[in-house]
């Protein structure tokens, strides 16, 4: 075949993100964004040769299927039609059953709306992109593409939660993780970066945006993440908590707090929101933290002292280490975050290459820092979650 495309899905709750990738080089031909889904301002926009286009979704309901007839349409216009061979859908969770990429039949997409309970947010609106592109390319092959799949590697003493092992035998309770297509792809390229084989490579994978993890990479495989039964654990986040004691859910509802008010709180409140009081939005807080704003000091201050005691802790799952890799929306472009995340792991010996540092941002790779006592690497990685699942999908064909 002469091109090998895939179209790309990644369906939320209120809207949908699409690319169409050429499996061989990564290269995104067009890509788009639908979204207000639900409201009378629903729009899907999308970027192709540089020049956006924004269009109005006029209609009552059923959004995800209009926004996907327009992408039928918009691939036939651009002439795309003959060279996608398959459709690769972003699925949040996969529980225990999907270990890997599969092709969706019946039985498949049954398996991933019986996992809604775990990720209510997220696999009901998969299950509805599916079902959409379905009937828009039903000659199509469509595969899913799971964030819990990388992480399914990890050891039973990684991911048993200490708790009744019936919550875990009886109600699926344990640590699942995400952002595994995001890790998977960076720890292969930072492999390639080191000249060395990924199989026998160790790396612990920082990915920063208004979602963030931690992943400890051993021999190519996840061994601990920070993320847990839900993404609301691990490192602090944009609106999200991260880390906390349960005990103040059971404070906070006896206080008379509904349960949907405490999780909102916790889900859409908090993080880099919470702790500053001024925004989620990291370039926001670091703007306001040089304006001298001390909610802004705080939340950056309490983010990168987090992100390193993370890392720092999974130097106890690790045998050696060959990089930190930093990545996504927050980890290739906010050098401040990552100096100031380095500077506290200071003990491991990683020393600024403050040309490097400066240089990796807007999709740039490159070296930031050495640790001579350790003989590692810290490293920036644009992620490519839409290639990964591109490649995944062109190989099951």
């Amino acid at each position: 075949m002469s091109n090998a495309f895939v179209l790309v899905i990644n369906s939320g709750s209120s809207s949908l993100k699409f690319a169409v990738i050429d499996s061989q080089s990564g290269e995104a031909i067009v890509s788009g964004l639908g979204e207000c889904f639900g409201l009378p301002e629903a729009v899907i926009s999308w970027k192709y040769q540089g020049e956006k286009t924004e269009q109005a979704i006029n209609a009552p309901d059923n959004h995800h299927q209009h926004a996907i007839n327009r992408i039928v349409d918009l691939i036939a216009t651009l002439d795309l039609t003959q060279d996608i061979v398959a459709v690769g859908h972003r699925i949040v969770h996969g529980g225990e059953k999907f270990t890997s990429t599969v092709r969706i039949d019946s039985e498949v997409l049954a398996e991933i709306e019986s996992l809604s309970d775990l990720a209510p947010l997220h696999n009901p609106a998969g299950a509805k992109g599916i079902k959409a592109a379905m009937q828009a390319f039903p000659s199509l092959p469509q595969f899913a593409v799971f964030d819990t799949a990388f992480h399914q590697t990890m050891p039973k003493k990684a991911f048993t939660g200490a708790i009744a092992q019936e919550l875990y035998t009886e109600l699926g309770v344990r640590r699942y993780g995400f952002h595994g297509t995001s890790h998977y792809f960076v720890s292969r390229e930072a492999a390639k970066m080191i000249n060395k084989p990924v199989e026998k490579s160790s790396f612990i994978s920082v990915h920063l945006g208004n979602g963030a993890s931690v992943c400890a990479i051993k021999d190519g495989q996840s061994i601990d993440t920070s993320m847990g039964f839900t993404p609301l654990s691990g490192l602090m986040m944009g609106t999200r908590c991260g880390d906390l004691d349960p005990g103040i859910i059971e404070y906070l509802l006896k206080k008379g707090w509904s349960q949907e008010k405490v999780f909102n709180s916790l889900n859409k409140e908090s993080g880099f929101l919470g702790v500053s009081g001024l925004t989620s939005d990291a370039r926001g807080i670091l703007d306001a933290m040089e304006q001298g704003h001390e909610g802004a000091t705080l939340a950056f201050q309490v983010f990168t002292y987090r992100v390193a005691k993370y890392v720092a802790s999974y130097l106890a799952a690790l045998d050696s280490l060959d990089g930190i890799i930093f990545t996504g929306g927050i980890g290739e472009n906010a050098l401040p975050i990552r100096r100031e995340i380095l500077n506290n792991l200071k003990l491991l010996g990683f020393v600024e290459d403050e040309a490097g540092n400066e240089a990796a941002r807007f999709g740039a790779a490159g070296v930031i820092a050495k640790s001579e006592m350790l003989n590692a690497v810290a490293l920036v990685i644009p992620t490519n979650e839409e290639y990964v699942i591109a490649q995944q999908s062109v190989e099951l064909l």
